[in-house]
């Protein structure tokens, strides 16, 4: 058994090379071996978004507080408010993050598969985010 005291990990701003704007991230759990969950708060800014990207395994989504939107390639922008669950399934190219003018802070949950969790690709264009 593992505990983390809270406060004890050190929020991190997420790499400006997968999102747009600014996204802070606090870790959850990163499980070793054999165990594969990954799960992170993340607070996305106004405006803010995650790059195109894919999970080996698939994501769940569960909005916190604030208000966003999410978007699988070639499908329609969803809106995302507290107490919505999103599940992304294995290798769908999406994107999630906040609304133009408010927050969202959401829970993400993903299993690593030969270690990764994680493809990460091109940013959202603005148009696209504002469509």
């Amino acid at each position: 058994m593992k505990h983390f005291s809270g406060g004890t990990r050190p929020s991190r701003r997420a790499p400006g090379d997968w999102f747009t704007g600014t996204v802070w991230q606090d870790p959850i759990v990163e499980a070793d071996a054999p165990a594969r969950l990954r799960a992170l708060v993340v607070h996305f800014e106004p405006g803010a978004r995650t790059n195109w990207h894919t999970h080996p395994l698939g994501q769940t989504l569960y909005v916190v507080s604030g208000f966003g939107r999410a978007q699988s390639q070639g499908g329609p922008m969803v809106e995302l408010r507290p107490g919505d669950t999103l599940w992304i399934p294995p290798g769908e190219r999406h994107w999630h993050g906040a609304s133009p003018r408010t927050g969202m802070t959401h829970i993400a949950m993903q299993e690593a598969l030969d270690g990764e969790t994680v493809a990460w690709q091109e940013p959202v264009a603005d148009a696209d985010y504002d469509a």
